[in-house]
């Protein structure tokens, strides 16, 4: 009974805030709605058995997200004194979004520990149920862990590549001498003057 309260709560309030991303006038709050749809698909993916998803969907959409908002405050004209203003009017609406998250959070670990979903049920091996990031990592490390190391070796070249086509020689620039840098004393770095009260340092 708690599984299926826990999916029409989680849906409804996605479908919700994934409507209110694309018709509010207010960029950020755009991206606050977003985020709130972000972290309510991951609940569903945890409700259907894909923690490796929902942890996904937390750490990267929500991160990538968080960036987001910050160039939208960057970027965009936006009056923070006035934002700031509007402070105490939303404040009940904040403090009912965090009431609903708190009980979506108590609402969805009742509902994982009572066996997610019928849809994991059915999904999961008969003999002997592996958690959802366990059997992927089972795969990655053993049938996949050629490929798997492929694409860390694909990643890296790049990750080089990008490297050296954006470095270039540039005029009148010292090159960086590590052991130098590493060589040098603190003495010859630093200078402790005892300055006197009301006169002027000397450069």
């Amino acid at each position: 009974m708690i599984q299926a309260i826990a999916f029409y709560l989680f849906a409804t309030v996605t479908i919700a805030s994934a409507a209110l991303t694309i018709s509010s006038r207010n960029p950020v709050h755009s991206v606050l709605w977003l985020i709130l749809a972000f972290f309510n698909a991951a609940g569903l993916m945890v409700l259907a058995g894909a923690e490796f998803i929902a942890m996904l969907l937390i750490i990267v959409y929500v991160g990538a997200v968080a960036v987001l908002f910050l160039f939208v405050v960057m970027m965009l004209d936006i009056d923070v004194a006035e934002m700031r203003a509007g402070f105490v009017r939303y404040l009940p609406l904040g403090l009912a979004l965090a009431v609903a998250l708190l009980a979506e959070i108590v609402i969805g670990i009742g509902a994982y520990g009572a066996g997610g979903i019928e849809l994991a049920a059915r999904t999961a091996p008969a003999a002997q149920p592996v958690p959802n990031i366990q059997a992927l990592g089972n795969l990655l490390y053993t049938r996949y862990l050629f490929i798997f190391e492929v694409a860390g070796l694909v990643l890296l070249v790049a990750m080089i590549g990008a490297i050296v086509l954006t470095y270039r020689k540039r005029g009148g620039v010292r090159p960086q001498s590590i052991p130098r840098q590493n060589a040098r004393r603190p003495e010859d770095a630093t200078r402790n003057v005892n300055q006197p009260i009301g006169v002027g340092v000397e450069l």
